[in-house]
């Protein structure tokens, strides 16, 4: 109950994190939100580090180990998070939000190919119910293109697809990146403590990063000129993205994978609620769009559980059950 709990907190927090990324972005650019969010998480994750015998675990890490752990935030926190700025730019939250699903798909064919996991029955399910949120964003192109009234905002679909679909890249990759680091840390210190010690070396490389990316785009200009409202929801969406990583942490510590993936699947439903809220007047809050993106959480849901506790959960009977259970 304590990790399903924690894990819906953290779904919470990242919902609202979306969304208030998706007002900072009406007044600033995606880069002077990467100069803001970035860096700001390095002190946090430090402190995690400290606390969770991160530090610890470091001195017996190989080259290999840090590599990763640096290409990991720089494929993750840099190219990923600026990609989604850019799609949650010109698409706004909801629109964005089916085509950046596809994260998961590309994370599961990535894993099949190089930790050798397998395919199951449960997950082809899952497969086809993330590809429905896209497919139904695009289908509804057309009646979501221009402005409406009380609105300056028009959804700008070229733009925002190939930044979702960058996203979903980025995003999709990086689990992969960090599940070698961690593999490659092997036995050294305590799983826990590498996790968390190769998340803070993942922040530090995407903040060095940033700060070269702003040195080269206008150094100072490029921070003092952002809009204080905008300035003040990227920061507080750093904070939200740092909360939730701590209560997604703790969750696993008292949870298995298997309910704190699914649960965390929920932060899409949260964004679309807190968008609505907060966004509503540069939203486009389509309806068949968000049942699309409804399906496409179950069907990440899906290709995160464990299938044993899926089949188990549903109990669909001895047929449906060996077909759920089926591998390729």
């Amino acid at each position: 109950m304590l990790g399903a709990s924690l894990a819906l907190a953290s779904a919470a927090l990242f919902g609202l994190q979306g969304a208030a990324v998706r007002r900072a972005v009406t007044s600033s650019s995606p880069l002077q939100g990467m100069a803001i969010t970035v860096p700001s998480g390095v002190p946090f994750f430090a402190l995690l580090a400290y606390f969770f015998d991160g530090f610890d675990a470091m001195p017996g890490w190989s080259s290999a180990t840090w590599f990763l752990a640096g290409l990991a935030g720089l494929v993750h926190f840099v190219f990923g998070r600026f990609s989604n700025y850019s799609a949650t730019q010109a698409l706004g939250g909801t629109l964005s939000s089916p085509i950046q699903q596809l994260s998961v798909l590309v994370a599961l064919v990535l894993a099949i190919l190089f930790l050798n996991e397998t395919v199951s029955g449960l997950n082809l399910v899952g497969i086809a119910l993330v590809i429905v949120g896209p497919a139904t964003m695009l289908r509804r192109r057309t009646k979501n293109v221009g402005k409406r009234a009380g609105s300056d905002f028009e959804p700008n679909f070229k733009t925002g697809i190939w930044w979702g679909l960058s996203s979903a890249l980025g995003y999709g990759t990086s689990p992969l990146i960090v599940a070698l680091a961690i593999q490659s840390a092997g036995s050294v210190g305590s799983p826990f403590g590498n996790s968390i010690g190769i998340l803070f070396v993942s922040y530090l490389a995407a903040s060095l990063a940033v700060i070269v990316m702003v040195t080269l785009s206008g150094g100072r200009k490029v921070i003092t000129s952002i809009p204080r409202d905008g300035f003040n929801w990227y920061l507080f969406s750093s904070l939200l993205v740092a909360l939730s990583q701590l209560f997604r942490y703790m969750a696993l510590v008292v949870a298995p994978v298997s309910v704190v993936v699914p649960i965390q699947r929920l932060s899409v439903i949260f964004r679309l609620i807190f968008n609505a809220v907060l966004n509503h007047r540069n939203e486009r809050l389509d309806p068949l769009v968000i049942l699309g993106i409804m399906l496409s959480v179950i069907g990440a849901a899906a290709l995160g559980v464990d299938t044993e506790v899926a089949v188990a959960w549903l109990d669909l009977g001895p047929t449906m059950s060996d077909l759920l259970r089926w591998h390729l």
